[in-house]
C-alpha cells in the first residue's frame, strides 16, 4: 500500500507502508516520474510546484494499481483523477 500525497515540504510523496511495497518495478516506475528514494521520510519524493502538486499526484496512484499497490490519496487527489 502507499500513500500518495502533495506535501509543502517536499513536492509529492509517494510513501510505501511496508518493505514488500518497495518493489524493482514500482521503483522504476516512480524513478521514471522523476522520484527519487529519500531514507529520512522513507519515502519517494518530487519536488514539484506547489499549483502542480495536486495534479502531479494524481498521476501516481492509477500507475501504483497496475503494479498491484493499493493507494491512499486526499480527496483532492482522488477528485482530480476523474475524467473532466
Amino acid at each position: 500500500m502507499y500513500l500518495v500525497t502533495p506535501d509543502p515540504g517536499h513536492g509529492v510523496v509517494a510513501a510505501p507502508c511496508a518493505p514488500q511495497d518497495l518493489t524493482a518495478e514500482t521503483e522504476q516506475a516512480l524513478t521514471a516520474r522523476e522520484f527519487t528514494w529519500e531514507n529520512s521520510t522513507e519515502a519517494y519524493v518530487r519536488p514539484t510546484p506547489a499549483d502542480e502538486a495536486t495534479s502531479t499526484a494524481a498521476a501516481v496512484p492509477a500507475e501504483l494499481r497496475t503494479k498491484g499497490h493499493y493507494v491512499i490519496a486526499p480527496a483532492a487527489v482522488a477528485l482530480a483523477q476523474l475524467p473532466a
